[in-house]
């Protein structure tokens, strides 16, 4: 057997054991021209980390977990939370716990906050206080394809106040965070954690307006195995700045990371992390009523960025006047403040290279409200929904679906779950324009009781970008948090052995 067939059979090996593809076979004679194409099968397994929730002893969390149903997905399947251990960052300024600690607080560590059930049924659990532990989530079989754990915490009062929510994220080994601060008022944390049987080591890079800020401290946290950390950005560097890129690079292992924003006069939420680097960015579904949007941009290369700023708008593509492009240093974070750039209408950013294609990351503030009543949240550049994307812990008349197609009209098809306590799943179809944003009249499940989840499938024509608002219950402040929904990645490709061999052999 020649040594690239070899090569072959051991490379597609690898990836069965992480798709699922159940057999490999040795290529045969018939060449590149018979090979069948690319096989789509649903994954088999995938975890998911959500952070600690919260502080406050004023925290009220509730968990939701869906698995949307997927064709050719195995009948059977598992998922299950666990709580993560609180690891030793205290040195760094991370808020360790007392692992002496004893009783009702391990008690409730143990005990799970949500079960998740089978595909196409969510369910709901709650927890309250500052003990919430962060949770690590692994799912198998027929519950992995899509599976979603959707994190909304209310805090009553005290720095963070209002609705804090987060979509918890698969583990990755690299993640950007425009949007963070170190700015007086802001206290942000940058929660890390290990799935894993063996430790992670990262390294946490802040880059301010005038480029990397120094600090030794964040360089080789070692995150252990099943653990949590969390530190204080302003800990690991005392320059104080307004907007931060924070950069999280993992050295060894993999992890989920996310940034708390915790802002003393607009409350606080989660900023999770923008899509990767690129020329071409999308903010998808900034809400109709902001009073403030605050973009927040940086480029990790050594070139320059020049970008043209557009919102896509219920109507078509605008451009903001006065913002129609914004220069970016390379290096160096640049925040532009953008008003009430939606002016009462549904929006989404649309950014686009003025000339030569650099690489960008971006994310925005959004504050809603106003005076004694603010509340903010964060909204980070988003990949497109793809296939499918699903957000989880909906209710009704507090859900807003945003979705927007702005480089070529798009068919969509949203499907509400069943609720967690009761009720008939529902759907919608929509077309979506050329260039525009639509905040769209979400189906709700029959007979509702409790939370549902979205489900956002493409039906054909250009990229689709979504994103969903979530209000609060206090009527007094304008508490709100914003999800974005990109591709879920239930299914991967799984290449044809005669087309690679054909690849390896030319």
């Amino acid at each position: 057997m020649k040594r690239t067939t070899l090569s072959l059979i051991a490379c597609a090996t690898a990836l069965a054991a992480v798709t699922g593809f159940a057999a490999v076979s040795a290529p045969d004679d018939s060449g590149p021209d018979t090979a069948a194409p690319a096989a789509r099968l649903p994954v088999e397994r995938t975890s998911l980390l959500c952070p600690a929730p919260s502080t406050s002893d004023l925290a009220e969390t509730a968990y939701t977990s869906f698995t949307p149903v997927t064709k050719g997905a195995d009948e059977k399947g598992s998922a299950a939370l666990v709580a993560a251990e609180s690891g030793d960052a205290t040195g760094a300024g991370g808020k360790g716990d007392d692992k002496g600690e004893k009783g009702d607080k391990d008690e409730k560590a143990e005990k799970p906050v949500v079960q998740p059930k089978a595909p196409g049924t969510p369910v709901a659990g709650k927890t309250t206080g500052a003990d919430t532990p962060a949770l690590i989530g692994t799912a198998e079989g027929g519950s992995a394809p899509g599976w979603t754990v959707q994190q909304t915490t209310e805090v009553a009062a005290g720095t963070g106040r209002g609705l804090q929510g987060v979509n918890c994220t698969a583990p990755d080994t690299e993640f950007w965070f425009p949007g963070a601060s170190t700015a007086t008022g802001r206290t942000d944390y940058v929660h890390l954690t290990n799935p894993d049987d063996s430790a992670a080591v990262v390294d946490i890079e802040l880059y301010g307006k005038d480029g990397a800020l120094k600090s030794t401290v964040g360089e080789g946290v070692t995150v252990p195995p099943h653990a949590t950390e969390s530190l204080l950005l302003s800990t690991l560097s005392d320059v104080r700045q307004t907007d931060l890129t924070v950069h999280v690079g993992v050295r060894s292992g993999r992890l989920g990371a996310a940034v708390q924003a915790l802002d003393d006069k607009t409350g606080g939420d989660w900023l999770t992390a923008a899509a990767d680097p690129a020329s071409d960015l999308v903010v998808p579904g900034i809400p109709k009523d902001a009073t403030a949007v605050r973009l927040v941009l940086f480029t990790p290369g050594g070139t320059d960025a020049d970008l043209k700023v557009r919102l896509a708008s219920p109507t078509g593509l605008i451009t903001p006047a006065g913002h129609e492009t914004v220069h970016v240093k390379a290096g160096m974070t640049t925040g532009v403040d953008l008003g009430e750039v939606t002016r009462g209408e549904a929006g989404s950013l649309v950014l686009t290279p003025t000339d030569r294609s650099v690489p960008v990351v971006a994310a925005v503030r959004v504050v809603r409200g106003k005076g004694d009543e603010q509340e903010s949240a964060f909204i980070p550049a988003s990949d497109p929904v793809g296939a499918r994307a699903t957000a989880a812990d909906n209710r009704a008349k507090s859900t807003t679906l945003a979705l927007s197609a702005p480089d070529a009209a798009a068919k969509v098809k949203v499907t509400a779950s069943a609720g967690t306590e009761g009720g008939t799943t529902a759907t919608k179809t929509y077309t979506l324009k050329a260039g525009t944003t639509q905040n769209v009249d979400a189906p709700v499940p029959v007979g509702l009781k409790g939370s549902y989840a979205l489900t956002v499938e493409t039906v054909s024509g250009g990229p689709v970008y979504a994103s969903r608002t979530l209000t609060g219950s206090d009527d007094d402040v304008a508490s709100f948090t914003v999800q974005t929904l990109p591709d879920d990645r239930g299914m991967v490709s799984v290449p044809n052995a005669d087309e690679d061999l054909s690849v390896l052999q030319k």
